[in-house]
C-alpha cells in the first residue's frame, strides 16, 4: 500500500493515518513532522531548512522531496508508505513521480479525504488544546481532562485563519485531486461521518 492522502486541514487525514498505520504497520510519513524532526536532530537537510523556517518562508520542494526518499529508504518504508501533507501541488507530485519511479516505486492511490468547508470551520474552531501538554479538546473542555491545565485556542484554529488557510488549500492542492484522477488514482471518502464509518468507507475504498 503506496498511498497518498489527501484532504483539507482539519478533514481528518492524521486520524485516518493513525488507523491504517496501527492495523496494516505502513509507515506514516508526515512532511510536518520530518521537517521537526530534521531540524531538531540538526541533520544536513534540517540545517538547509531551518534558514527556511526562520525567515517565515516555505521550504523548497527539492529539499522535501530528498526528506521524503531519505525518510522511503527507511525500513519501516519498504512494507508500505502513507504520505501526508505532501505532495502539495501537481509540481512536486509530478516530481515524487519520476523519483518514486527511479527506487522502482509508485503510488497506488491517491485517498481524497473530503468534508465540506463550512464543516471543517465549525470543527476546528470548536477545538481547544491544552497549554500544559499538548492534549487536544474541544470547547466543551473547561480543563484538560488528562493533566488538569488549562485549555485555549490556538490563533490557527480562529474561524478566519482556518478560512484562509482553506483558501490555501483550493488553490495550491486541490488541482492535484485532478492530478491524480487523470492517472485513474483517485478515490474519495466522505469525512463528514463517525470515526469508525469513515474508517470502514476507507478500507473499502481502499479494497483491504
Amino acid at each position: 500500500m503506496n498511498l497518498v492522502l489527501l484532504g483539507a486541514p482539519g478533514a481528518g487525514k492524521g486520524t485516518v493515518a493513525q488507523e491504517l498505520v496501527a492495523e496494516f504497520g505502513v509507515a506514516h510519513i508526515s512532511t510536518g513532522d520530518l521537517l521537526r524532526a530534521a531540524v531538531k536532530g540538526g541533520t544536513e537537510l534540517g540545517i538547509q531548512a531551518k534558514k527556511y523556517m526562520d525567515a517565515g518562508e516555505l521550504v523548497p520542494d527539492q529539499l522535501v522531496i530528498d526528506l521524503v526518499k531519505e525518510r522511503l529508504a527507511a525500513d519501516d518504508a519498504q512494507q508500505g508508505f502513507i504520505l501526508d501533507g505532501f505532495p502539495r501541488n501537481t509540481a512536486q507530485a509530478v516530481t515524487l513521480d519520476s523519483e518514486l519511479s527511479a527506487m522502482g516505486r509508485e503510488i497506488d492511490c491517491a485517498l481524497l479525504v473530503d468534508v465540506a468547508p463550512e464543516v471543517i470551520i465549525d470543527r476546528l474552531s470548536s477545538r481547544r488544546t491544552c497549554r500544559a501538554c499538548g492534549y487536544t479538546g474541544t470547547a466543551a473542555d473547561a480543563t484538560c481532562p488528562k493533566c488538569g491545565g488549562e485549555m485555549y485556542q490556538r490563533d490557527d484554529d480562529k474561524p478566519e485563519t482556518i478560512k484562509n488557510r482553506l483558501d490555501v488549500y483550493e488553490k495550491s492542492t486541490s488541482p492535484l485531486v485532478d492530478y491524480y484522477r487523470g492517472q485513474g488514482l483517485l478515490k474519495s471518502v466522505n469525512g463528514d461521518q463517525a470515526r469508525e464509518t469513515v474508517y470502514g468507507d476507507v478500507k473499502e475504498a481502499l479494497g483491504l
